[in-house]
């Protein structure tokens, strides 16, 4: 049973006491602080005469009195360059109603030795969570001005309600920033490549796991583990659920439970990322042959399936639709379940919108923005996005796979069981696309010879 901690005047006369005095050195100013100015400088013409709110919300409660490591939500953090170390609660207010734009954030700063907040708030106390940066600190970090929340309710009673929208309640707000973070600028990009290379160091750990998780009744989780210890030593965490996806697991499309056993000759589908102290994620996927070798069976269908990725790569280059990336895919998957005797009709006949047979395999997309979400740029309208063009900046995923799964009669029974899945991080240059991920191998024998050097 919990005890109460003591609040008698004698009592907290004593705890405010006999501290050292802390040092307040201001931080230098963050390399991300002037893209986040350019960022809200766009928000701001765009809703000129407006006051924008932006809040990077609370911590949510896992259980009881327990919390989910916070996140900031990622347009607050997007706006601000605040990423991991963010406090919650914190506001964002652009306020664009003069020549030009004002900027402040309101965040709990930490509280005085002499408060009792300091040792008795289990939930914000620097006694059981750790010291919040003060006003300065931030203002100093981000290069924006700082209030303390307290003062926040008593803001806003100052500012006309017609005027204040919050993206939390505005659609077309919501819309707007999402589709900023369309086109990443250098600052983001950079961050992307931090988080793939830190991913690429959690599949060498998955991969050096699978001798110790073959034969354990819950081998995926081994692997799982693997994944998550890197992404927290060289990152802020995971962007995501990890998916170890051993066997027949690997057809269910986000299978996160992985709970079961990784026999030697399954092929094991790790779909994972890194998320860095900036929030900005990786997202990868490789399957792999856990004996270290392909069947005969499981290379067929993995080259078919890198044969659809790189028929993605090929056409995406600046001034195609996103969309084309997917169609590309989809006429090698046609191409391959055609020519395997599974539709029955020809790969032609299958690609028409009203027939789409070969999807029976295939049923996601396979492609989707990248950045401080792992699906980035949600809120974004169709024809910037879907039916959007290619630019130059753009970070996306090229992810085609074949599921066939244990049940499915419409295929030969050595099919069954296998899914597979190559997915690689995209950033589209002035001709065409780099591959972010390319130094984990996709080809299935340079999967072969990578995998000899970890089991």
């Amino acid at each position: 049973m919990r005890t109460r901690t003591p609040q008698n005047r004698k009592f907290l006369e004593y705890m405010g006491a006999n501290w050292a005095k802390q040092k307040d050195s201001l931080p230098k100013k963050s390399a991300v602080a002037k893209y986040a100015s350019a960022r809200r400088d766009a928000v701001a013409k765009k809703f000129k005469g407006q006051i924008l709110v932006f809040e990077a919300g609370a911590a949510k409660v896992r259980s009881n009195d327990t919390n989910y490591m916070y996140r900031a939500h990622s347009a607050f953090s997007h706006l601000t360059g605040w990423g991991s170390a963010t406090v919650p609660d914190s506001v964002l207010v652009i306020d664009a109603r003069g020549k030009t734009s004002k900027s402040m954030i309101f965040l709990r700063e930490t509280a005085g030795h002499d408060s009792d907040e300091f040792f008795a708030n289990a939930a914000i106390g620097e006694f059981w969570v750790g010291k919040r940066p003060s006003l300065k600190q931030v203002s100093a970090l981000l290069d924006i001005q700082t209030r303390s929340l307290t003062s926040y309710k008593a803001f806003l009673k100052t500012l006309p309600k017609e005027k204040i929208r919050n993206l939390n309640k505005d659609a077309e707000l919501a819309q707007f920033v999402s589709e900023l973070r369309l086109v990443k600028d250098s600052y983001e990009i950079a961050e992307m490549r931090k988080a793939v290379a830190a991913s690429v160091m959690g599949f060498e750990s998955a991969a050096k796991s699978l001798k110790q998780a073959v034969g354990h009744q819950r081998g995926e989780r081994i692997v799982e583990t693997a994944f998550y210890a890197e992404a927290r030593i060289n990152g802020n965490g995971l962007g995501y659920d990890t998916i170890a996806a051993s066997g027949p697991h690997a057809c269910t499309l986000h299978w996160i439970t992985n709970d079961g056993p990784v026999n030697k000759n399954d092929l094991i589908l790790l779909d994972a990322g890194v998320e860095v102290d900036s929030l900005y994620t990786a997202d990868v996927t490789r399957t792999l042959p856990v004996s270290g070798k392909f069947t005969h069976i499981q290379r067929k269908i993995y080259d078919a399936v890198l044969e659809a990725a790189d028929a993605a790569f090929k056409v995406a280059k600046p001034g195609v639709k996103f969309s084309d990336v997917h169609q590309a895919a989809m006429n090698v998957i046609a191409k391959k379940t055609a020519e395997w005797g599974l539709i029955g009709i020809s790969a032609e006949e299958s690609m028409k919108q009203d027939v789409q047979l070969h999807r029976r395999w295939m049923v996601h997309g396979t492609s989707h923005h990248l950045g401080l979400d792992v699906h980035d740029c949600a809120q974004a309208r169709r024809e910037m996005y879907v039916d959007g063009i290619l630019q130059p900046g753009m970070i996306f995923t090229i992810e085609p796979g074949l599921y066939f799964h244990q049940d499915d009669l419409s295929v030969p029974k050595e099919y069954r069981g296998i899914g597979v899945r190559i997915e690689d991080d995209v950033l589209v240059t002035k001709s065409g696309v780099e591959n972010l991920t390319a130094a984990l191998p996709r080809k299935s024998t340079d999967v072969e010879k990578w995998l000899a050097k970890f089991i």
